[in-house]
């Protein structure tokens, strides 16, 4: 869940981070979020990974894996449970940065996040000036970058998960509520991993 250059980062005199996470709507499933550094060499293409193909998505995510510092964190769906979706997404996002400047052994000058909230304030252990920027992932390529990463780490994790819960399509939908995932919970409730305080699953919980 972390990729550092050893030396690479110390050499630079104003680190920013950027960050963005993915699986915010899903039924089932962890949010996942990616803080990333980006390195001399940009790969071409990088944009906000809701506009690339999946063949194109996975590609940039092994490149900007292999030129980057970049770090990933996981909030299951428990402790999404426990403290609701935004709070977890704060938390994923708060704790993917503190491994990255944990690893680089520097904080950065300024973290750019996708969106127009920031941890600061709602997580205790934010310590880092924030910029929150509306539709980051599209204008600003180290969010573009944490959005390829983020979202490749996260469909990996959900396609790992189909193959021991087989009945929800999870290696087509993701963990989205698709009308083959709804049926699928119909028919056979819901798993392990799906996010029971989000009202599909709740519902069916109450039934």
């Amino acid at each position: 869940m972390l990729g550092v250059t050893p030396g690479l980062t110390g050499q630079r005199e104003a680190i920013v981070i950027g960050v963005d996470e993915a699986g915010r709507g899903p039924l089932a499933g962890p949010v996942v979020a990616a803080a990333v550094v980006l390195g001399s060499a940009i790969p071409s293409g990088v944009d906000d990974s809701k506009r690339l193909s999946p063949s194109r998505r996975a590609r940039l995510d092994e490149a900007l894996r292999d030129a980057c510092d970049w770090a990933v964190a996981v909030v299951e769906p428990d402790e999404i449970d426990r403290v609701n979706i935004f709070m977890a997404t704060m938390l994923a996002m708060t704790r993917a940065v503190g491994k990255l400047t944990a690893a680089l052994g520097c904080d950065p000058q300024e973290v750019l996040i996708d969106g127009n909230l920031t941890p600061h304030g709602r997580c205790e252990q934010w310590c880092w000036p924030a910029r929150p920027i509306i539709g980051g992932d599209g204008i600003e390529p180290c969010i573009s970058a944490a959005s390829i990463i983020a979202k490749e780490w996260r469909d990996r994790l959900m396609c790992e998960a189909a193959a021991a819960h087989p009945h929800y399509g999870w290696e087509r939908n993701k963990g989205y509520g698709t009308a083959e995932h709804l049926e699928a919970l119909r028919i056979h409730g819901p798993s392990p991993l799906h996010r029971r305080s989000f009202a599909p699953v709740a519902q069916l919980v109450l039934i």
